[in-house]
């Protein structure tokens, strides 16, 4: 029998909660490779799921700022000096780096799988001298690449324009059978039965995500509760308001949990937020993965008006686009939607169809061309 393939997979993250990254693994291994995924471990970081690969989790002196990434280079790049591997699958650009110096000093092939339009994230848009120094080692790297995968089209066009290289598009979707937790009802979540319950979920609640109004809309509606799952930056200012404004019984906060649970909440739900602001090139032309896992849910979504996200909404018909984020057209929407029974109807027969087409399952034959 041929020996397998090492594959080393870089990611700056954790590693319990990414997703993509853990089916890109998977979809390696059918494939007959071995992937070894490596990233960090943060004091608060879950643990592992039970995986049939092995996973590097490092422990950083730093756990952000610029000498986090200074570490978290040169770990890797040592790392990758002395691994037994065939070949290297990097995560987004604060891994690109190293992975390209070894790619080089060993002759091994790498891929570049990039989440977003990295340099032009919100963290950077008020940080120009980082935000110059990413874009150097992006533009000295890039055009030297020969196999690069992004999350949708207009990214790739993006990179495009920038470089003279068109990556090739895989869409992070879930599974075609998501596994599930132990069932959950209403009841023991503490929501009753009668209760419109809408969900915002995701590990990047950030600022421009949308979620401030979200909370502050809530003072509009009745029968209605908003949950609210995950982590980000702006939870604990989003728990603050909630306070201020006496929104404990129409507001609930769930901390970030294994995937299979988070969906089995989303599962309970009637309604999914995905309210992103367009305040930057990276959100404008982004494609959340809450979109496709409340799709998978079989829960109608209302959405902001993203090129990208309205691709979806539009052509399977799985929910509606809000024109702005101010509270009150967002809680007119909710109202208009929570009380069209017939389309909310509508709008999970359609959620159910969608979700046979959008799989990781046909997303990943894009891999093939990487990993024969």
């Amino acid at each position: 029998m041929a020996k397998k393939r090492v594959i080393a997979v870089l990611v700056s993250n954790d590693l319990a909660t990414d997703q993509r990254v853990l089916k890109v693994c998977k979809s390696l291994i059918e494939r007959a490779y071995t992937p070894v995924l490596i990233g960090r471990i943060k004091p608060d970081s879950m643990p592992m799921p039970e995986l049939n690969f092995k996973t590097i989790r490092m422990n950083l002196l730093f756990t952000s700022g610029p000498l986090f990434y200074a570490m978290l280079n040169l770990r890797l790049f040592f790392k990758l000096l002395f691994l037994k591997m065939d070949g290297i699958h990097a995560n987004d650009l604060d891994t690109l780096l190293p992975a390209y110096l070894i790619s080089k000093i060993r002759s091994k092939p790498l891929v570049y799988d990039t989440h977003e339009y990295f340099t032009g994230v919100p963290e950077l848009q008020s940080r120009p001298s980082v935000q110059k120094i990413w874009r150097s080692i992006e533009s000295y790297i890039f055009p030297k690449l020969k196999q690069v995968i992004t999350v949708n089209d207009s990214i790739a066009n993006l990179y495009d324009k920038d470089y003279g290289v068109r990556p090739s598009v895989m869409r992070n979707i879930p599974n075609k059978t998501i596994a599930k937790a132990e069932s959950k009802t209403r009841k023991d979540l503490g929501f009753s039965e009668d209760s419109f319950l809408i969900i915002l979920q995701g590990s990047g609640i950030n600022v421009d995500r949308g979620a401030e109004e979200a909370v502050w809309m809530m003072q509009e509606l009745d029968a209605c509760v908003l949950i609210i799952a995950g982590s980000g930056d702006v939870i604990n200012q989003l728990k603050k308001s909630t306070s201020e404004l006496g929104l404990e019984e129409k507001v609930r906060f769930f901390p970030r949990m294994p995937y299979s649970e988070m969906m089995g909440i989303t599962r309970l739900c009637d309604l999914g937020l995905t309210l992103d602001k367009d305040t930057n090139i990276n959100y404008r032309f982004s494609l959340p993965n809450k979109l496709f896992d409340y799709i998978h849910a079989g829960i109608p979504v209302l959405a902001s008006d993203l090129t990208e996200v309205r691709k979806i909404i539009e052509s399977y018909s799985v929910g509606r686009i809000c024109s702005n984020h101010e509270p009150l057209h967002l809680a007119s929407m909710v109202k208009s939607m929570k009380d069209d029974k017939v389309a909310l109807a509508n709008y999970r027969v359609n959620c159910q169809l969608a979700s046979a087409d959008l799989t990781w399952e046909n997303e990943a034959k894009t891999l093939n061309a990487f990993y024969p």
